[in-house]
């Protein structure tokens, strides 16, 4: 069969799943430059967003791209993981990881490590859970419910907690953005909590915090569980908001820019698996193995699939603001992404104000490097973006960010805490 003809057929088949060319794991290898290395060790958190990291290996696109000795590492936390890419592997750390967006940058803005983003892993699918004794509120998008809640509890010396997984990361901002558009100040009215993604379930079970923010397997674990119930999932905020990236130090990049490009196609082959439905249930699978996300399958299964049970007798099925691998350029690391996750970064107080954001974001995001492995992989040119900016956009509570203008964006927020 032609190879116009295969894709074709492909596309054909996987109908829905679409933007192209979506099953290159069919493809020969890609023609390129022989990578430097066929070393590299790679960290993950135990989160379905990972499963790129899973896949690229289990299913061989890492020796495919003649990355044959690569390593695939479970980290206890967030910060676990910060700590290893900043040792490097030739001190017993990692060379790259699957992280919170904004960690690249906080690392790289610390200066003790460089940094390189060189793909966005998924789009949306994390979830903000409220514990079962908050059942009767039946939270959702809007908080305000649960503000008077609280101010009862703190009004009768109660702690009230919200546990997020890293200080500026995703998790952190989604759960600070949700509070903050219903007047609740996260600084001022709730303690804000630092929980690794794998112990988020067990910590609500012994009652340390009222809500969570993390991904999947934990928010349905807990429902699961009977412990709590699903809020929203964070695409309801913002629809296909950018959540981890594949990122990895820079001298690692600098030393090594084929192995970078091949480590780089062979994730983009993984998401484009993720993204098919007929592999859904054998990525589930592999996920809740002990090595990986070790959870049950029935905890992974239905929110991979997009099917979603609230815990409240809502279920959405096939759910708008499921999490995308590949579909709606997911893999693509736009600079204006990057550039919001910056500004609200300004807007908590974890970076200063006077900071040159675009300048941070031209240094770390690698999207030329993605772009070339996109070239290498002969994707469909309507699955590469035109521009590096995804342009405006719209939050649930009607804000809008214009990368052109962040400060305006600031300027519309009233609850934040600007650092000098």
């Amino acid at each position: 069969m032609s190879r116009r003809r295969f894709l074709g057929a492909m596309a054909a088949g996987v109908g829905a799943v679409g933007m192209g060319g979506l099953a290159p794991w069919g493809f020969a290898r890609a023609a390129g430059a022989k990578p430097e290395t066929t070393r590299a060790t790679l960290g993950f958190i135990a989160l379905t967003d990972a499963a790129p990291l899973f896949i690229a290996l289990e299913k061989g696109f890492f020796a495919k791209h003649g990355m044959s000795d690569v390593r695939v590492e479970k980290q206890s936390s967030w910060g676990t993981t910060r700590d290893n890419l900043e040792l490097g592997s030739r001190r017993n750390g990692i060379d790259g990881a699957h992280i919170l967006t904004p960690m690249p940058y906080l690392i790289h803005h610390r200066g003790n490590t460089r940094m390189a983003i060189l793909a966005r892993l998924n789009l949306a699918g994390q979830c903000i859970s409220v514990a079962r004794e908050y059942a009767e509120l039946a939270v959702g998008t809007d908080a305000s419910g649960l503000g008077e809640v609280f101010a009862g509890k703190r009004k009768r010396g109660a702690d009230v907690r919200a546990a997020m997984t890293f200080p500026g990361g995703t998790h952190d901002l989604w759960i600070r953005y949700w509070m903050a558009a219903a007047g609740i100040d996260p600084n001022r009215d709730i303690a804000t909590i630092t929980v690794p993604p794998a112990q988020m379930v067990a910590n609500m079970r012994v009652g340390s915090m009222d809500a969570f923010c993390v991904c999947e397997p934990w928010n349905m674990q807990l429902i699961n569980q009977g412990i709590g119930y699903t809020a929203n999932t964070t695409g309801e905020l913002w629809h296909n908001h950018p959540e981890k990236a594949f990122a990895m130090r820079a001298d690692y990049v600098e030393a090594h820019p084929n192995a970078a490009r091949a480590l780089t196609m062979a994730i983009m082959e993984a998401q484009m698996y993720c993204e098919d439905p007929a592999h859904k249930e054998e990525v589930a699978q592999i996920c809740s193995r002990r090595r990986y996300i070790h959870a049950p399958y029935a905890d992974i299964i239905d929110r991979m699939q997009g099917n979603f049970d609230y815990g409240t007798g809502r279920v959405v099925e096939n759910h708008p603001a499921q999490m995308r691998y590949w579909n709606d350029h997911a893999s693509y690391p736009y600079k204006s992404h990057d550039l919001w996750f910056l500004t609200e970064n300004i807007r908590w107080g974890y970076l200063p104000a006077g900071l040159d954001t675009r300048a941070l974001v031209d240094e770390v995001n690698r999207e030329d490097i993605w772009r070339e492995a996109a070239q290498a992989l002969g994707v469909d040119g309507q699955a590469i973006p035109a521009s590096t900016s995804r342009g405006t956009e719209t939050f649930f509570d009607g804000k809008t960010f214009d990368p052109d203008n962040p400060q305006a964006y600031l300027d519309s927020l009233a609850i934040k805490r600007i650092a000098s």
